[in-house]
């Protein structure tokens, strides 16, 4: 058969890219070797955020006296839990299925592989096709990284997919890695009682976020008494049958740790094997597929979107990146910046950035304007008694231009779209003070914090609030 344009992979970069190019009127042909939504809506972003919800009301319905209310001791229902994940994922799934279907794509189940540049072979359940295309767009996304250390083959060792199909809670697990994944799954299961110790490599948590940030989280950690090892790497790992013996190497010396459960959560690596690139004439290596700014491989016809690229591995990016795809394989030239491209990570309390972290701003030669605002001045989040956290904004000094918007609080993944509205904007803080926000409201904590770092707050003294460096 023949097509326009032919998408492998039907992830949010893929079935994102179909339709968009099914509404520049192309034919459209999308090759999905399991479940359209990938990784994404089956087994990461939405059954992640499904569970971290149910552990949330399991949180508040625990602090309802703070708030007046009587309860009985609330229990947390992990199968329930986990059917209410299920349909939720059903229904974002059916929901994709039925916009490709009314958008004329046709949807191949089977694995894609190259035969040549513009051929393509799908083999799967009831399917044998070849599909010649015009234009090609990969979009095969990631899996689960692992490390080379001993005993890992347990099968008491989870990934992230594992953790989420986990028939009962554990009674204590060690995350190893504390990236967004690490981090989350560690809020999810301590909050519904599990014994969590979460292990990272680097000296902070979330380290390739502002460092404050991973401060701001570690103090949070510490108040809700959940554990966490910094600078510290996991040595070997021992299977005792009903538990697992964690040996993990620190700047103190070796600690043991025995728990029920390990999940690795040290990233994630590109989906470039068995695809045929060879064939097709696409460079590539471990790291992923290179591509030019408008998604472009070295091959002129054939793009390549989300995971599979490498470097940013974000939902709303592969999102983003397949809507360039389809546009330029059908005659624009769109070009994407990554500085307004949003991080968020849904632990408790949640984080989110956009933009240069106060470091890299440094590293840049700005000279930097810093500003901060806590959560505990902010009246909706005392109303709310959601006090953790604070709003950071980065600044270069002559002009104060916004260089990044840095949140941890409630509802910060809510919270992060001004900032990159701003950056695409070229907005100052000057025009963040003429901004009126709404009261109260948590993001007058954003106008706060820039406020701050022009020098002149109103909600906290003006000497606590500056950094001028």
């Amino acid at each position: 058969m023949k097509t326009n344009v032919l998408i492998i992979g039907g992830g949010p970069g893929g079935y994102v890219a179909a339709l968009r190019a099914a509404q520049l009127g192309a034919q459209v042909t999308l090759v999905e070797r399991e479940h359209v939504g990938g990784v994404c809506l089956n087994v990461g972003c939405i059954p992640t955020k499904a569970l971290l919800a149910s552990a949330d009301a399991y949180e508040m319905v625990r602090r309802a006296d703070e708030f007046g209310v009587r309860t009985a001791s609330p229990v947390a229902d992990w199968p329930a839990m986990q059917e209410r994940k299920a349909k939720a994922v059903q229904r974002l799934v059916s929901g994709v299925e039925v916009l490709l279907k009314k958008a004329g794509v046709t949807v191949l189940r089977g694995h894609g592989r190259f035969l040549s540049p513009r051929t393509v072979s799908v083999a799967g359940d009831g399917v044998s096709e070849q599909v010649e295309a015009d234009h090609i767009i990969i979009a095969t996304g990631s899996r689960s990284a692992t490390i080379p250390v001993p005993g890992l083959e347990s099968p008491r060792v989870l990934d992230s997919t594992g953790a989420l199909s986990l028939p009962e809670l554990p009674t204590s697990i060690v995350i190893i890695g504390a990236g967004a994944i690490g981090v989350e799954f560690a809020s999810l299961f301590h909050t519904l009682g599990v014994q969590v110790t979460v292990v990272e490599m680097l000296p902070r948590l979330l380290p390739l976020m502002d460092a404050d940030l991973g401060e701001g989280l570690a103090r949070a950690w510490r108040r809700r008494k959940l554990k966490a090892l910094t600078s510290a790497r996991l040595k070997e790992v021992s299977d005792k049958d009903t538990y697992l013996e964690v040996q993990i190497e620190t700047a103190s010396g070796t600690q043991m740790i025995q728990a029920e459960r390990l999940l690795l959560a040290v990233g994630r690596r590109p989906n470039v094997e068995n695809l045929g690139l060879e064939e097709a004439g696409v460079q590539y290596s471990r790291k992923g597929i290179p591509v030019d700014a408008t998604m472009r491989t070295n091959v002129p016809h054939i793009y390549a979107i989300g995971d599979v690229v490498g470097g940013i591995m974000l939902a709303h990016w592969a999102s983003h990146m397949g809507v360039a795809a389809a546009e330029n394989a059908l005659g624009g030239h769109v070009t994407l910046d990554e500085r307004t491209n949003p991080s968020c990570v849904f632990c408790q309390p949640e984080v989110a950035s956009v933009g240069l972290t106060e470091q890299e701003a440094h590293d840049k030669g700005y000279d930097v304007r810093v500003g901060t605002f806590p959560f505990l001045a902010n009246g909706k989040a005392v109303a709310a008694g959601e006090t953790d956290g604070f709003v950071k904004v980065v600044a270069e000094a002559k002009y104060n231009q916004l260089l990044g918007l840095h949140i941890i609080g409630p509802h910060a993944s809510d919270l992060i779209l001004p900032g990159g509205l701003a950056l695409t904007l070229e907005a100052t803080l000057d025009e963040f003070k003429e901004i009126i926000a709404p009261h109260p409201t948590l993001c007058e904590a954003i106008n706060e914090a820039a406020l701050a770092a022009l020098g002149i707050p109103l909600q906290i003294p003006a000497q606590t609030s500056v950094s001028k460096r």
